[in-house]
């Protein structure tokens, strides 16, 4: 049916009803708009509340009420062990072993934390091989880095940029920079999905390549996971970290996680800053001056596990386990496909889809330039959140809209292309 020509509102809502996954829309609290539910478009940035969070949560709160402190120890899920209960799940979300990922933190500070121990600038081997557009939060956590270890940003921080007016930077370039300068380099840290353009990168190649120039490499994954397939440990990859209200619906300021490859483990000569939840838990209540680290990724922890912001997380690995990753990879594809024709068919002269067209290259999001500019795109974009049309703005030009698999419907994408022809006939 997706093969189809038909642009009209009810081949749309039949192409609902055939939907296998359809009824997960209604496992999630669907923001209102004056003409019903908006066509939530921002999952890319907040994540839906899964309609049972809030009697998990109130179970977790039971506990500490009826319980105090025994509830680390009692109950159905006992707070000593919550964190272990949930690596098998964020294993398989992310492609890792179960000892390779943890819970923990957020994502900055779990990009600082691994730094620390992956940054280790020896010599005339300083610099870090970022994007030019990367998240801000990156950029000043890598800055900060190499302040640390007193060094100047301005000769030590690389940012790859596209070639000439593309968007689009390719693993090439980030190849043929490391074959020129990679005896210099001593970090690559790159993004899974690019947060502005939708643009996916293939980590294992990209790992391959700073490997065998030397440096280590870690990716922020905080656009991939529960977005695009991924292989954690097959990639390569030195150290990962990622946040979970996006795709994993957790919440606003939710756990983040983090990767530590196997092959790290246990060793001693990489530095790591220690806190007490980083302890082996055999010697952890022995409250001994020596550090015994935990194994595996777990050493990495330093504080209590936060159950409120946790707690969430349970319910979304629960839902993406039973939904089946697999299925929600397809009818993302399916979807994102679906509006991605609706605009070149209906809106081909207003906006210019700068995400790969390839599947293999994107996940669920769609970043659009609005061919006018900024003046035009603000205006477009108010116009579509007054509509409840709700996706987000990147300067200069940029309108993202993320049909996210597990509650978006071919409908929505149909009301955006609606929303669009309705300010082009009021201007």
């Amino acid at each position: 049916m997706n093969d189809s020509h038909d642009t009209s509102l009810p081949h749309a809502q039949a192409l609902d009803q055939a939907d296998p996954l359809r009824h997960w829309r209604d496992e999630f609290w669907i923001p209102k708009h004056e003409e019903g539910e908006q066509s939530y478009f921002c999952g890319n940035s907040l994540g839906l509340q899964p309609r049972a969070v809030s009697s998990f949560m109130d179970e977790e709160l039971a506990r500490w009420r009826d319980l105090g402190v025994e509830s680390h120890f009692k109950g159905e899920r006992p707070w000593m062990t919550y964190l272990d209960e949930l690596k098998a799940p964020l294993a398989s979300v992310v492609g890792a072993l179960p000892e390779e990922v943890v819970a923990m933190n957020a994502l900055t500070v779990n990009l600082h934390l691994l730094m620390i121990s992956f940054f280790q600038p020896q010599g005339s081997r300083n610099r870090i091989v970022i994007e030019r557009q990367a998240f801000p939060s990156d950029r000043y956590a890598v800055e900060s880095q190499l302040r640390l270890h007193g060094l100047d940003p301005a000769e030590c921080l690389v940012e790859l940029a596209a070639k000439g007016s593309d968007r689009l930077l390719e693993e090439s370039d980030i190849e043929d920079y490391l074959r020129r300068e990679g005896d210099r380099v001593a970090l690559v840290l790159w993004p899974g999905v690019q947060y502005a353009t939708g643009q996916s990168f293939d980590l294992q190649r990209i790992a391959s390549a700073a490997h065998k120039a030397g440096a280590s490499v870690g990716f922020d994954l905080a656009h991939s996971v529960g977005n695009t397939p991924l292989d954690l440990h097959g990639s390569g990859a030195d150290f990962a970290a990622w946040c979970t209200y996006k795709y994993l619906n957790a919440g606003p300021g939710a756990v983040g996680g983090a990767f530590v490859h196997q092959r790290h483990h246990g060793r001693t000569d990489l530095p790591r800053l220690h806190g007490w939840w980083g302890c082996a838990p055999e010697s952890r209540f022995l409250m001994g001056p020596e550090f015994v680290p935990a194994s595996g990724v777990d050493a990495w922890l330093m504080s209590n596990s936060p159950i409120f912001s946790t707690a969430p997380l349970w319910v979304s690995l629960q839902m993406f386990e039973s939904a089946g990753f697999d299925a929600l990879r397809a009818k993302s594809v399916s979807l994102t496909a679906y509006l991605e024709r609706l605009v070149l068919e209906e809106l081909g002269d207003v906006l210019e889809i700068i995400t790969p067209g390839d599947p293999s290259r994107r996940g669920c999001q769609l970043s659009m330039a609005v061919r006018e500019g900024r003046e035009a795109g603000r205006s477009l974009f108010e116009h579509l959140v007054g509509a409840g049309i709700v996706g987000d703005w990147r300067e200069p030009d940029i309108i993202r809209a993320a049909p996210v698999p597990l509650y978006n419907r071919y409908e929505d994408c149909w009301n955006f292309v609606a929303q669009v022809k309705r300010w082009l006939s009021q201007r």
